[in-house]
């Protein structure tokens, strides 16, 4: 497995269908139609800063915010759109920011797939965010030495793992994420016996907690919920203590959705880390 999201088809110009740009208050929003090396396209919102020339070449070193949504097929915000005003914000502070489509856009993928296609799904997604980072870093005036990735749910834990292969972000926030995919991949279809055990033995080589190590140097912020049924706070505490430092740890009175209080505090510590106006 490991090995396929290693070796992954870089991203070209020619995978890439520019929607054309929206301009608004100092910031550019441009959507983008992305060829996938699996058959099947994927959509991606760009949010810039349009002062200080960014579009224009001028020097000036911008750094990158790579979103990725969280599942939560009874919120409105399940999908690219859920940190659109987030971008925003700190697209008029000075980042660029991607958010990405994914394989939970779709608020029946849980319903559609099953444990055969997690391992297929999970090569996939991280290619996928690997390209992504391709996309944003390929952007003009970018600061690769400023980038963080943004994931909540399956998008912190992905992000993870594209992380660990992968070196280019330099600070990581995840947002309500379990240590390990059979956390959640076994609560349906349901698998008993030797195949429930060969199915989280599978999934062990990818799990997030075996990677998240890896992430290092990078700083980590990880955002929890006191009351939150998918990742109780034992889980938690295990996946915050198997990374390595620079590493925080901040807890809110909230369920799996995290609430204003996790946004503000994840949007000052961007804002810290990468020099934002």
């Amino acid at each position: 497995m490991l090995s396929k999201m290693r070796n992954y088809p870089k991203l070209t110009k020619e995978d890439i269908r520019i929607i054309p740009t929206r301009k608004e208050a100092d910031i550019e929003n441009q959507l983008l139609v992305i060829e996938t090396p699996f058959g099947y396209r994927r959509v991606a919102e760009m949010t810039c800063p349009e002062k200080d020339g960014f579009s224009t070449g001028l020097l000036r070193l911008y750094p990158a915010i790579l979103y990725v949504h969280w599942y939560e097929p009874q919120s409105l915000d399940s999908h690219r759109s859920q940190f659109e005003e987030e971008a925003r914000e700190l697209a008029r502070s000075g980042a660029v920011c991607l958010s990405i489509e994914t394989l939970w856009s779709d608020r029946d993928f849980f319903l559609k797939r099953t444990q055969e296609n997690d391992v297929q799904n999970s090569i996939e997604e991280v290619v996928n965010i690997r390209r992504a980072m391709d996309l944003l870093l390929s952007q003009p005036n970018v600061d690769s030495k400023r980038f963080a990735y943004v994931g909540h749910d399956f998008g912190g834990m992905y992000g993870v793992l594209a992380g660990s292969l992968d070196q280019r972000p330099t600070h990581y926030v995840v947002m309500a994420a379990t240590p390990r995919f059979p956390d959640w991949y076994l609560y349906l279809p349901k698998l008993e016996g030797e195949r429930r055990e060969a199915f989280i033995r599978q999934m062990s080589e990818i799990d997030p907690i075996a990677h998240v190590p890896d992430l290092a140097p990078a700083a980590l912020l990880f955002q929890f919920a006191l009351d939150d049924f998918h990742v109780p706070k034992e889980r938690a505490e295990e996946f915050f203590q198997a990374a390595q430092d620079p590493k925080e740890l901040k807890w809110y009175e909230a369920g799996h959705g995290l609430n204003e209080d996790a946004t503000r505090d994840r949007k000052a510590w961007l804002r810290q880390k990468l020099g934002l106006d």
